[in-house]
């Protein structure tokens, strides 16, 4: 399923989390008392995932079923198969390989049965008639808004394509202080929404309301924006970025002496990659936005996750050698299938020192080792893998505001602040600050752990607190301040 773990996301912790965001659809036998709502919650690594199965009645004695994931945010996914007998209910994901199995109990109305897939087998009981709501989103806007809002679109000439997005202007005279959003890693739309939140939508009407305009776009080959975006790298999306940050510079409402970048995780690369490359950029800010190499940020992202799931201290070790020796091959420069096989060949044996418990618990498969062979050597990945920011960062002059959560563990604010301000200084930059922000996490909301299983739990979108520093900084630029 799709987090971005890594925002620079891509992966959340178990392939469970993956099977529940695929499509499923159905059909079956004996409808008996099983239709209607079930709903339980899947226990895994020390993290918990609630579900709804919605299962309907045909006239043709058909079943079909639909299912939500509150946690993730997803609702309405179709199921691959349906089949109930009277005692035994089987709901099929076929296109994950995975599937529900369980019992029924007419006297308790409860199904006792087990999540499969992909190697694991996680006990699931589901009980009829149960209420699992999602999570409110009470930051988020409601429209009518008391500004102006307007559909806007502008040309990336060198990839001919066109991109579409909205630009949100205060209600007062201009020029305004502007700034272009750019989201982390993942097919994005202009609201950045995941599971539930649009953190790009809650934070564009922030600053709107406290004077900033904000122009915010779908990615390449999202929603209305042309292009495609399964074979674009980071270096491309700084082209559309710088594209966008153009147009917005063309507007006579913004005021071109202070118009800036904001970036989340990879948008914060390439924010500083855009910046890098113009001194006709203001000033960035960078919220969560690495310092480090993609292979370190992935390596420490991959071990953070297994410690929070429990894992032994010598788990953790023998997964560290195992991943560094696969980040060595990837940088060699071989051809694409021949890393790949190399990967392969150099991670299978690892398995051997896994227990079988280890190997179910954490998903150290052989199946898993060549899938994400098949990752690391994808376009996007494996360019994200070998850049490292701080070549852009040593070259930045302009104002920098970089945020990191206390609790991201997805970008490390122990490692990636030092890093950046090491590379701004280095580029003798004088007008930087770097913040850890107490207490919140990736996606800078107020969280107990900093896992990305509790982002679609957490009502909060953002923080106000880093709200509050993203507009004053900006404000404090354009009035002279540090």
């Amino acid at each position: 399923m799709a987090l971005k773990s890594i925002k620079i996301g891509r992966m959340v912790a178990a392939t469970v989390l993956m099977a529940l965001m695929l499509p499923l659809a159905a059909s079956a036998a004996d409808h008996g008392d099983i239709i209607g709502d079930w709903s339980g919650v899947v226990s895994f690594s020390g993290m918990e995932l609630r579900i709804i199965f919605h299962i309907t009645g045909g006239g043709d004695g058909t079943l079909t079923a639909t299912m939500d994931s509150p946690d993730q945010g997803a609702a309405g996914i179709s199921a691959s198969g349906v089949s109930f007998d009277g005692d035994s209910l089987i709901i099929e994901v076929a296109s994950a390989r995975a599937g529900y199995y369980g019992t029924y109990d007419r006297d308790s109305l409860f199904v006792d049965g087990e999540w499969r897939q992909a190697g694991f087998s996680i006990p699931l009981r589901i009980i009829k008639g149960e209420d699992i709501k999602p999570p409110a989103r009470p930051q988020e806007p409601e429209r009518p808004l008391p500004y102006p809002e307007e559909e806007v679109e502008f040309e990336n000439t060198e990839a001919g394509i066109t991109l579409a997005g909205t630009l949100t202007m205060p209600e007062e005279e201009g020029p305004f202080p502007a700034v272009v959003l750019i989201s982390g890693s993942g097919q994005q739309d202009r609201d950045e929404t995941l599971l539930g939140h649009k953190p790009f939508f809650v934070l564009a009407d922030h600053l709107t309301r406290n004077g900033i305009a904000v122009l915010r776009y779908d990615d390449r080959g999202t929603g209305e924006s042309g292009g495609v975006y399964g074979t674009a790298t980071t270096s491309d999306f700084a082209v559309d970025t710088r594209t966008a940050f153009d147009y917005l510079k063309t507007r006579k409402e913004i005021n071109g002496a202070m118009t800036g970048l904001i970036g989340h995780s990879e948008g914060g690369i390439i924010a500083a990659m855009v910046a890098a490359e113009s001194n006709e950029i203001d000033f960035i800010i960078m919220l969560a936005g690495p310092g480090l190499k993609g292979s370190e940020i992935l390596l420490t992202q991959n071990l953070a996750l297994l410690e929070m799931q429990g894992a032994s201290p010598d788990v953790i070790k023998t997964r560290k050698e195992q991943l560094e020796q696969e980040y060595r091959i990837l940088a060699e420069g071989r051809d694409r299938e021949e890393t790949r096989e190399m990967i392969i060949s150099v991670s299978t044996p690892f398995i051997e020192r896994y227990s079988a418990e280890e190997i179910e618990t954490f998903g150290f498969s052989e199946d898993a080792v060549k899938k994400r062979a098949e990752m690391l050597t994808g376009t996007w990945l494996w360019f994200f893998m070998e850049y490292d920011p701080a070549s852009a960062l040593r070259t930045v002059k302009c104002p920098v505001l970089a945020m990191i959560g206390s609790l991201d563990i997805q970008v490390d604010p122990g490692r990636n602040l030092p890093a950046i301000e090491s590379a701004l200084r280095e580029a003798g930059n004088e007008d930087f600050r770097t913040v850890e922000m107490t207490g919140l996490n990736h996606l800078f909301q107020t969280a107990e752990t900093g896992s990305p299983v509790e982002y679609a739990r957490i009502e909060e979108t953002m923080s106000p607190v880093a709200l509050e520093m993203v507009s004053g900084w900006i404000l404090s630029l354009q009035t002279g301040g540090k």
